[in-house]
């Protein structure tokens, strides 16, 4: 996130002397993306970062996927996957599913009570949306709090862990790219500043506020990265704890921002899906449907209007509220509804002429629209709602 944040102690100068209490050195390591060409912060290491003294095989969950063919339109039901054996010994990092994914974003889903291993994705930033529960996420920049409603957007090779708390297990969507993620150019400055016209600004964006220590040796992280064209994992063991900044300073590091923080862009006649735009990735953007005012015109039709994903596949995350566009289709919390490109789509039948008169809308929705197709994850064909492509026609194949 291109803003300047100061937390711990740095020198007055970058790449000068930073001296521990005892006289000894502090080592500095630069974070940063595109070689040296773009956004980066300075931390300062009380051990070498780059020591290691172990490194295995991590075999990461299920990666396969399977292509949408013959294409049709799909209802994945997520809550489906997690009965409460599953959960009970499940964390956010290891215990995830994949649901969707190709070359550009990976979308997984995970319920836990388990704390996370160390963990860093080396292949892209991640944003995990927090659908209910908490959690404490530790990082090497300082912790972060993360509750119901939270995005949790995680820059690429930060090491950091998920600590769920609270009486409720912890259940999050997570969207992991193999580029960065950043809030759309168009509400950005020439220098990045976030612009009167954008849904949200800097104040709601939370950053870690103080250095988070810890002492411990021989320390595994898991690492997830790219070797010979598949997504691998490997373990590090480390011979201190990776969390031994005394202090950085930049304009890379993790954040919070709840989507109840999106202000969300409303017209007379039906806004089309950019404007609810929160972030982009390569070839992937993330949207917020969110509670609002809706169209004004006095002949409007409030609901969206049918349209052809030319270009794209539409993955839309029911997250809470009533989504008045899907009643009649199954779909509810926890429901992911996948409209994919070469496919017209739109509201279920009658929706159009309920809509009519309707002033306001109660919904909460993640939208993931990619520019390549996505296949389909072990987690996907393990919750899917058969029925959701005749839902339209309200027949089925040889009806």
């Amino acid at each position: 996130m291109a803003y300047y944040r100061r937390v711990g102690t740095v020198p007055p100068k970058r790449h000068t002397q930073h001296r521990t209490p005892d006289g000894g050195l502090y080592y500095e390591e630069l974070m940063g993306e595109e070689g040296f060409s773009s956004d980066s912060s300075l931390l300062y290491h009380r051990g070498i970062p780059s020591a290691i003294v172990d490194s295995q095989v991590w075999d990461l969950p299920d990666q396969t996927t399977t292509p949408n063919h013959p294409l049709r339109p799909r209802h994945l039901k997520l809550h489906d996957l997690f009965d409460d054996r599953a959960w009970s010994g499940a964390d956010v990092v290891t215990g995830r599913r994949l649901i969707l994914g190709n070359g550009d974003v990976r979308i997984s889903y995970v319920v836990s009570t388990q704390d996370s291993p160390l963990y860093r994705n080396a292949l892209g930033d991640e944003v995990v949306y927090v659908e209910s529960g908490g959690a404490t996420v530790e990082t090497v920049f300082g912790a972060l709090e993360a509750t119901t409603g939270d995005y949790v957007v995680i820059p690429t090779s930060t090491t950091h862990r998920w600590r769920p708390h609270g009486d409720q297990p912890l259940r999050a969507y997570a969207i992991e790219a193999n580029s960065h993620i950043a809030p759309p150019k168009r509400y950005l400055s020439r220098y990045g500043q976030l612009l009167e016209h954008a849904p949200y600004c800097e104040r709601d964006l939370h950053g870690p506020d103080e250095p988070l220590l810890a002492e411990d040796t021989d320390v595994e992280v898991y690492v997830k990265h790219r070797a010979g064209g598949q997504v691998v994992g490997t373990r590090l063991v480390y011979p201190t704890h990776p969390f031994d900044v005394v202090g950085w300073d930049g304009c890379l590091y993790p954040y919070t921002f709840s989507i109840h923080d999106f202000e969300p862009i409303t017209g007379r006649v039906h806004q089309p899906p950019p404007v609810h735009q929160v972030f982009e990735g390569h070839n992937f953007v993330v949207c917020n449907f969110v509670p609002r005012k809706v169209d004004y015109h006095p002949l409007a039709i409030p609901v969206p209007y049918y349209h052809s994903n030319v270009d794209s596949d539409e993955i839309m995350f029911y997250c809470g509220g009533d989504y008045g566009a899907r009643k009649g289709s199954g779909i509810g919390q926890g429901s992911i509804s996948v409209h994919p490109g070469g496919y017209s789509h739109g509201p279920q039948p009658g929706a159009y002429e309920r809509s009519i008169g309707v002033q306001e809308v109660d919904e909460l929705a993640v939208m993931v629209d990619t520019f390549r197709p996505l296949e389909l994850g072990e987690g996907a064909l393990a919750c899917e709602d058969t029925g959701y492509a005749w839902t339209w026609s309200g027949r089925g194949p040889g009806r």
